[in-house]
């Protein structure tokens, strides 16, 4: 029975990397524009789901006002891991 219980817990590790590694996210677009609005209220102007050096994050641009929120979700935590202003005109 440890057996069977060691080799579930290792195929499902397993398998939550190997989801990792081909891009596959734990939370939706739509989950972590919700989690980026709480944080920074405002309009998304710009959304990106993209690797970047510490994972899959998703990248929202939100205005507010003159000024633009740029708010980074881990795909897998919702975790924020940006959270800067731009300067105006700035270009990523």
């Amino acid at each position: 029975m440890k057996f069977v219980t060691v080799a579930l817990v290792i195929g499902l590790l397993g398998s939550s990397a190997s989801a990792e590694a081909a891009g596959a996210s734990k939370i939706g677009m739509a989950h972590a524009r919700a989690i980026a609005l709480k944080v920074a209220p405002g309009k998304i102007v710009d959304a990106e789901y993209e690797k970047e050096a510490d994972g899959w994050r998703y990248s929202f641009d939100i205005r507010q006002r003159k000024r633009i929120h740029e708010i980074g979700v881990d795909a897998f935590t919702g975790r924020i891991v940006e959270d800067k202003f731009e300067g105006p005109g700035s270009r990523d």
